[in-house]
């Protein structure tokens, strides 16, 4: 990679695909390619071979998907399905016939099994049986994995597959009905300290063990990878540390400054018990993330309370 070497980063203005633009820029690349859905659908496949044909980029970073938490995974897996099916593949078999040197696809840690020996190695996929509340996405993104090393063994191409832990940061989804759990109590804690509300909600018995990663230490790794890595072989990407949701929610009212009482619902889903990437792979290449937990979670409910919609 060269300072002009042309660049797509697709889903630009989310938290992920954000990220990864302000990484390239602060690294001295000037050829980012960006396009906003109403420029170009992704669930296109026509407008994505056009696009592809004109601009031939020679790295792509795939940031676009169809996400959300549980609730929205439960509600909408026929979406979640198909959507993310749709764009990955016409994002993949575009970069593979027009050129794209290296296509770098961001799945996720929900592709492993619901009870994947801990902390999770690479070599879990497989290996049993998904989290039921979010099986339509993890299976779309199986299936993108699986098709990026397609591609690599029958055609040589040098196209990477990197899973995230659980991400948050600027550029969130807050919204309670469609978020995951950090940007969810955020919320809840900011809300409940500006009405007055002495109680917090939290679904679930708060035990659930789960990993965090800042989005700009996300995007920091996405970076490193299209420099020095090659391998078909999908790659976690993990800060190597898990806390409870419990203490998450504690540490999110530490830093919000709420002094009420949290108010577990055991009879709302809990999701996977525990879930801990293996990162070492990537750390062995000489990757470490650099954001802490609380100065992250600072940082992220700074960005809410200057971006959130007026009431």
């Amino acid at each position: 990679m060269t300072p002009d070497s042309k660049i797509f980063v697709t889903g630009h203005r989310g938290m992920v695909g954000s990220a990864i633009v302000r990484a390239l820029q602060g690294q001295g690349f000037t050829n980012l390619l960006v396009r906003t859905r109403q420029e170009l659908d992704l669930l296109d496949r026509s407008a994505v071979r056009a696009f592809f044909e004109k601009e031939r980029p020679e790295f792509v970073i795939d940031a676009a998907a169809r996400v959300g938490g549980i609730v929205a995974n439960s509600e909408k897996p026929v979406e979640f399905l198909l959507e993310n099916l749709t764009i990955q593949n016409n994002l993949i078999e575009a970069a593979a016939d027009f050129g794209c040197a290296k296509f770098l696809f961001l799945g996720s840690s929900c592709i492993y099994p619901k009870h994947a020996p801990q902390p999770i190695r690479e070599d879990a996929l497989l290996t049993g049986p998904l989290e039921p509340t979010n099986d339509a996405y993890a299976l779309a993104k199986i299936a993108g994995i699986k098709l990026c090393q397609a591609y690599a063994r029958e055609y040589g191409k040098n196209f990477l597959s990197a899973m995230p832990t659980n991400l948050y940061g600027p550029h969130d989804n807050f919204d309670l009905h469609t978020s995951h759990v950090l940007p969810a109590l955020i919320r809840k804690v900011h809300e409940a300290k500006k009405s007055g509300i002495r109680e917090v909600l939290v679904w679930g018995t708060g035990t659930p063990r789960r990993e965090f990663l800042h989005a700009d230490d996300l995007a920091d790794a996405c970076v490193f990878l299209l420099k020095n890595y090659d391998s078909p072989e999908l790659i976690n990407i993990g800060s190597g540390e898990d806390t409870t949701i419990r203490e998450l929610a504690e540490l999110i009212c530490e830093v919000l400054g709420y002094d009420g009482t949290l108010v577990f619902d055991p009879t709302k889903p809990d999701g996977t018990p525990r879930k801990l990437m293996d990162s070492s792979r990537l750390f062995a290449l000489g990757w470490k993330p650099r954001i802490p937990l609380r100065e992250g979670i600072t940082h992220a409910t700074a960005w809410f309370l200057e971006n959130q919609p007026a009431p």
